[in-house]
């Protein structure tokens, strides 16, 4: 249950919480940019089985690899895509917060 709300926290609550606090002036646009980086889940398609609970998601999808996590924090460094970086990195921090769930249990 805890690795439950903290991976879907930090997909969810995390970037309403960072777009209240720190994107007030355009509170709903943000949120829905934070909100919107599961898109990059589409890559879970590709694998076999499509979910296994079991499977850490870093380094085995390819926009969860860590060349993408290098583009993601790129991104990040710079103002005019600092916002769909931060999403993205949101995005890969729980996924490693799940991966570290896994670990432990292992």
């Amino acid at each position: 249950m805890i690795r439950f709300i903290a991976h879907y926290g930090i997909h969810f609550i995390v970037p309403i919480v960072i777009a209240v606090y720190f994107y007030k002036e355009n509170k709903f646009w943000s949120a829905v940019i934070l909100l919107s980086a599961i898109v990059i889940d589409i890559d879970h398609f590709l694998a076999t089985p499509l979910f296994d609970p079991n499977r850490c998601s870093i380094n085995f999808h390819p926009l969860h690899s860590y060349w993408a996590i290098g583009l993601y924090s790129l991104m990040f460094m710079y103002k005019k895509t600092r916002i769909f970086g931060l999403a993205l990195l949101l995005h890969i921090l729980a996924d490693i917060v799940d991966c570290l769930f896994i670990l432990r249990t292992t």
